[in-house]
């Protein structure tokens, strides 16, 4: 099955090379080596200041989320959620379970969101907004510029959830003055699910994290930042996981890591344009480079099954009011173009049957 889905994601050689190994014992000075170097290469993956405080979880990229708003905010603060999909309605949940207050700026699908829309959100005391970069539901990518400005200017803090966005499209710590920053394992990083790691800024720590009570032994930020100080995690990790991210990471950086969201930049402009082509249709709204969305109504889930079950290729299905509206189309991983000109190419005789 070649997968063209948004996480997980086609590996490369490498990294299934190193899956393939007995992992080692981790309690080790080798080990704490290992991934004192990964918090150093993931700040610089994404431009983040030396004092940046990094958390490497084992766990899936809703826990990442969860424990992102669990360690910093509490009952008394209010949160303003962008809601564009099924991941900006996840943010929502969590708010929820935890009761922590919020309001939702929700967008209907093929709805951008604009400065106009956030205008009737500002000066309301909002504490922080949680925003998913690319929302992966929909293929969306909200303008972090737009974003950053609002927050500055609301004095919110800005918490990202960079997991679909992260190695794809611009993602600078730093210049947009990002608070925290979510990224996990199976996306552009290309390794198997089951790691996350959360970026958080100083400011957030001293005037945060210090002092809330995460209610969570697990999810514990003092924990895991406390820890990392001597190359290790509070529980067991995800060994194998965080072996191949050290891999990814040097991979990576040493491409760079504008050449990578270029590269994925130029594949996915050249595929919508030939899915268009074959007289399906992409959504208008600004899109992340790392999938496209299609939109086959009222045959989309045909389409995916179709693709599968006749042609050995794994595109992303979507659900509720868009399971017979959308496929997507993932960029991410050890794809190339030849790969999408079959793709393209099954897709059209399927669409030639509807």
């Amino acid at each position: 099955m070649k997968l063209f889905t948004v996480g997980p994601v086609e590996m490369f050689p490498d990294t299934l090379e190193i899956s393939a190994r007995q992992l080692p014992y981790f309690r080790t000075p080798e080990f704490s080596e290992i991934m004192l170097e990964n918090e150093t290469l993931f700040k610089k993956s994404i431009c983040a200041p030396k004092n940046t405080r990094v958390v490497f979880l084992t766990a899936s990229g809703t826990a990442a989320m969860e424990a992102a708003v669990i360690n910093c905010f509490t009952t008394d603060d209010r949160l303003l959620v962008i809601q564009g999909g099924s991941f900006g309605k996840r943010f929502g949940e969590i708010c929820k379970v935890h009761k922590i207050p919020f309001d939702e700026v929700k967008l209907s699908f093929g709805e951008q969101l604009t400065r106009e829309k956030l205008e009737s959100y500002k000066n309301k005391n909002y504490n922080g907004l949680l925003v998913n970069l690319h929302e992966t539901s929909t293929g969306q990518l909200y303008d972090i510029d737009m974003l950053s400005k609002f927050c500055r200017q609301n004095d919110m803090y800005l918490i990202v959830d960079a997991i679909g966005a992260y190695g794809a499209d611009e993602i600078n710590f730093e210049r947009y003055g990002i608070d925290e920053l979510i990224v996990s394992s199976q996306k552009a990083l290309a390794l198997a699910p089951g790691a996350a790691i959360i970026a958080v800024s100083e400011r957030l720590y001293r005037q945060r994290v210090i002092s809330t009570d995460s209610g969570s032994l697990y999810l514990d930020f003092k924990q895991h930042i406390e820890n990392i100080k001597r190359g290790q995690t509070p529980f067991t990790p995800a060994v194998g996981i965080f072996l191949g991210l050290n891999q990814r990471l040097k991979q990576m950086l040493c491409t760079g890591m504008k050449e990578i969201s270029q590269d994925i930049h130029r594949l996915s402009c050249q595929f919508r344009q030939e899915v268009i082509n074959l007289g399906f249709q992409v959504p208008e709204y600004p899109l992340s480079n790392a999938l496209t969305p299609v939109v086959a109504a009222p045959h989309a889930e045909r389409l995916y099954q179709r693709l599968r079950e006749g042609y050995g290729m794994e595109v992303t299905p979507s659900g509720g009011e868009l399971k017979e509206v959308l496929v997507r189309v993932g960029h991410l991983g050890n794809v190339r173009w030849e790969d999408y000109k079959e793709l393209l190419r099954a897709m059209n005789e399927v669409k030639c049957g509807f």
